[in-house]
């Protein structure tokens, strides 16, 4: 599932959780319609400021749309991912890790690698 699927089906339900219509909450986020309903149904890439108006329109905060689609995004993935940050590195050869464009980079150790921020810990402990 692609991510802004997921934010236009949260969008969605929360609307017809509702029961509020398309134009109602388009006329209350100062956007058409037909845009709106494009980002429901994950044609159209929201921007920050959409995501914004969409969710005081809504009367949601955007820290909780977003919660729930990192919970949508984490219940959709495979155990395991499908490679990226989740998935098992490449193999390394001679500390360094091979990249698609020839180069290789240093294999990442305890000292040189940063955080990384997981949402399935996040998403279980958020505040309802």
């Amino acid at each position: 599932m692609k991510l802004r699927e997921a934010v236009g089906e949260a969008l969605r339900r929360r609307r017809l959780a509702q029961g509020r219509t398309l134009r109602e909450v388009a006329e209350a986020a100062g956007m058409s319609l037909t845009y709106l309903s494009e980002v429901e149904r994950g044609r159209k890439e929201a921007s920050s400021e959409v995501l914004e108006a969409v969710c005081a329109a809504l009367r949601l905060v955007l820290p909780d749309l977003l919660f729930e689609v990192a919970e949508t995004l984490a219940a959709a993935e495979p155990v395991g991912g499908s490679g990226g940050l989740r998935g098992a590195p490449p193999p390394a050869v001679a500390g360094f890790l091979p990249q698609g464009n020839g180069l290789a980079v240093p294999t990442p150790t305890p000292e040189r690698v940063a955080p990384v921020l997981d949402l399935r810990a996040f998403a279980g402990r958020r505040s309802a």
